[in-house]
C-alpha cells in the first residue's frame, strides 16, 4: 500500500515551479492515479458560482456539476470536513457517477478562508480507504492549499 504522506512530498517536488492551479491538479490527480492501488477515480471539483463543477481527473467520465449538500462532495463542502464513507452505498444521497465505485473519501480544500474545491478519490473496493489514507492525503492537500 502506498504511503500517503510520501505523495504529498513527491506533489512538492513535481510542482515546485508550477504556478496555475489547473496544472497542479492535473499532476496531482496523476500522481495519485499512478500510485495509489484499487482506485477508479481521483480528481477535483471546484467552487463556481456557488456549486462544485467537474476539474482535473484521472478515471471514467465524471459528474459534471454537483451541489453543495448533494452526494459525498458536496456533504463535505456543506460540513467543511472530510468524508471517509466505506461503502457509499448506505451514504444518503450518494450520486453514482461510476456504478464500480463503492468507497470513497473526499477531502476539503481551503483557499484563504473559503473552501476553493476537493479531491475525491473513488474505489471498486468497500473499505478501501482508512485514516492513514485521510492524514496523508489531508497532507497533499496542505501542499496544494500551500500553491493557491
Amino acid at each position: 500500500m502506498t504511503d500517503c504522506k510520501l505523495l504529498a512530498r513527491q506533489l512538492e517536488a513535481l510542482i515546485e515551479d508550477t504556478e496555475w492551479d489547473i496544472s497542479i491538479m492535473a499532476n496531482a490527480s496523476a500522481l495519485i492515479w499512478d500510485a495509489l492501488e484499487d482506485i477508479n477515480w481521483a480528481g477535483f471539483y471546484i467552487m463556481r458560482n456557488g456549486h462544485l463543477e467537474l476539474g482535473p481527473f484521472q478515471g471514467k467520465v465524471a459528474c459534471v456539476r454537483i451541489g453543495i449538500g448533494k452526494g459525498v462532495c458536496g456533504t463535505a463542502v456543506l460540513e467543511d470536513k472530510t468524508q471517509l464513507v466505506p461503502d457509499v452505498h448506505e451514504f444518503p444521497g450518494h450520486i453514482a457517477c461510476d456504478s464500480a465505485s463503492n468507497s470513497e473519501i473526499v477531502i476539503p480544500i481551503h483557499s484563504g478562508e473559503s473552501i476553493y474545491g476537493v479531491l475525491d478519490i473513488d474505489s471498486p473496493l468497500k473499505g478501501r480507504f482508512t485514516e492513514d489514507d485521510s492524514d496523508g492525503l489531508d497532507a497533499l492537500v496542505k501542499v496544494i492549499e500551500n500553491r493557491l
